[in-house]
């Protein structure tokens, strides 16, 4: 890195920090307003703004600088929370940030370190699985501030609970499910939570029938990454992953990395179509991040993980690459 890019980052880290102070100041002062009322009014006009801020994050253009920021902000959270618990903005905004932030800081790099140090996998994929239990319990938490007794109904009966939501819980119902189903997937070795995949299933569900469309395809990419693993999915859970693929990628017009990797990731490897996998995989980083600076965190995060779904191809698929093939040794000279 040029030493220039590196003042630049230590500039941009340091704003950060600034701000963070001046927050903490301000948040200090609400804890110690002597009129309850008054704090109150105060804490949920300081949780609404912060429940509003998340294309701060989202249009960044540096993850690592993400990825060291947001541990403040979710803790801030937290703090606000503690004063204001039923806060729908704070509860969304907590566990839509613990459920990012569980990806970009544990789960992608327990990943990555897997091939060479297992140890530090495992122990990333254990905090992955706190974070990603915390980030559910936040979105529990705000379906409960419509729906009274709405976890232990879930517990009781998943698919008649969920019945009691509307449009105003998409939101919640999406990222209790994406938080949910991320936890189940770092915790192969704890039967306990593997059970609960069946609430999963009808939350997104529940979601899906409410709003298909929701929040740029984000409903319809995850269903393309949970047709493979739905229980008793049958042999068409490739077709009907296909189908989620191509809503998210007409509802994003293909400018968004994920459904892409998600496909190739989660159907491509499953039915071995090496060809398929690459192709996918080239769609996703032949997209500019910067055409929607609303996504371009997304994207980033995504091409990364693209490049090294790559890079680990030949352990992905039982057959070699043809010897003409761009991918091939024979092929590269």
């Amino acid at each position: 890195m040029r030493s220039g890019e590196f003042t630049s980052r230590a500039d941009a880290a340091q704003s950060k920090l600034r701000c963070a102070d001046y927050l903490i100041g301000i948040l200090l002062f609400l804890i110690f307003l002597t009129g309850c009322s008054i704090k109150k009014i105060a804490v949920n006009k300081l949780g609404n703004a912060l429940a509003g801020s998340g294309t701060v994050f989202s249009s960044d253009n540096d993850p690592e600088l993400v990825e060291a920021a947001a541990p403040f902000s979710l803790k801030l959270m937290e703090s606000l929370l503690a004063e204001s618990p039923k806060h729908r903005g704070l509860l969304l905004a907590a566990s839509s940030g613990f459920t990012q932030y569980a990806y970009l800081a544990a789960q992608e790099p327990a990943d990555e370190a897997e091939a060479h140090d297992i140890q530090a996998a495992l122990a990333l994929r254990k905090r992955a699985r706190l974070l990603y239990l915390r980030a559910r319990d936040y979105g529990l938490r705000g379906l409960e501030t419509r729906h009274k007794g709405f976890t232990a109904a879930l517990q009781r009966d998943p698919q008649s609970a969920v019945t009691a939501c509307d449009k105003n819980d998409v939101a919640f119902l999406y990222w209790t499910a994406a938080a949910w189903g991320s936890a189940i997937s770092v915790s192969k070795e704890t039967p306990d939570l593997i059970a609960d995949q069946t609430i999963v299933e009808s939350l997104i569900d529940r979601a899906s029938a409410l709003e298909p469309d929701f929040s740029d395809g984000a409903i319809q990419e995850f269903l393309v990454t949970y047709e493979p693993a739905r229980p008793g999915h049958g042999k068409d859970y490739a077709g009907r992953s296909k189908l989620h693929f191509k809503m998210a990628v007409a509802i994003t017009s293909g400018q968004m990395a994920g459904p892409y990797v998600s496909f190739a990731e989660s159907v491509s490897i499953a039915t071995q179509n090496r060809k398929e996998f690459e192709s996918m995989l080239r769609q996703a980083l032949a997209i500019d991040p910067d055409a929607r600076p609303e996504w371009r965190l997304a994207n980033l995060v995504m091409q990364r993980r693209a490049r090294w779904l790559l890079s680990r191809e030949d352990d992905l698929f039982v057959d070699p690459l043809p010897a003409d093939s761009p991918g091939s040794a024979a092929g590269k000279q």
